[in-house]
């Protein structure tokens, strides 16, 4: 049985997952709306990520014999304004989720619960990769500019990105 405290913040993180597949779906909207298809791509494969993340951490919880407890997801922000703003919001989401990861972990070494520390390195690793992508991608956009030839370009890469599922094996 899941110790108590850690079922607890693991459903606060899957309720920080499904918001994050929430607040990319928004994106991709608005990159829609301003038609970068590409963009708009990266962006949804990166919300379909977030929702495989929140059930693998649901899928846990049950095989744990613990419960579930699905909350309500806050509306996302809706305050983009350019390609560049709006992946360094990405990228501060994506350190603040960083944090929250950090925090399960230091809970689950805290209580003893080996098998969730051993668990959430898999979301420790995830990070650090999501973090370095976005990253990557605003490098571009600084060094390259946002005139349109060169936004037709980073759109025409960033539509090329494939949903790949992830699969958790202890």
């Amino acid at each position: 049985m899941i110790n108590k405290k850690v079922e607890d913040i693991l459903n606060a993180q899957i309720n920080k997952e499904f918001y994050s597949a929430y607040l990319y779906l928004a994106m991709s909207a608005y990159f829609d709306e301003i038609g970068l298809k590409g963009f708009s791509h990266w962006t949804k494969v990166q919300a379909k990520e977030e929702v495989e993340h929140g059930m693998m951490l649901f899928d846990y919880i049950i095989e744990r014999d613990g419960n579930v407890d699905l909350r309500q997801i806050e509306s996302p922000a809706k305050n983009f304004t350019d390609p560049i703003q709006t992946f360094e919001l990405i990228l501060t989401h994506e350190k603040t989720v960083t944090d929250s990861i950090r925090g399960v972990a230091e809970l689950s070494e805290g209580e003893c619960d080996i098998a969730t520390r051993h668990f959430i390195n898999w979301y420790v690793s995830e990070q650090v990769e999501e973090e370095a992508n976005v990253s990557d991608v605003i490098k571009n956009l600084k060094m390259f500019g946002t005139e349109n030839s060169i936004l037709y370009h980073i759109d025409k890469e960033l539509g090329k990105r494939e949903y790949k599922p992830h699969i958790y094996k202890a």
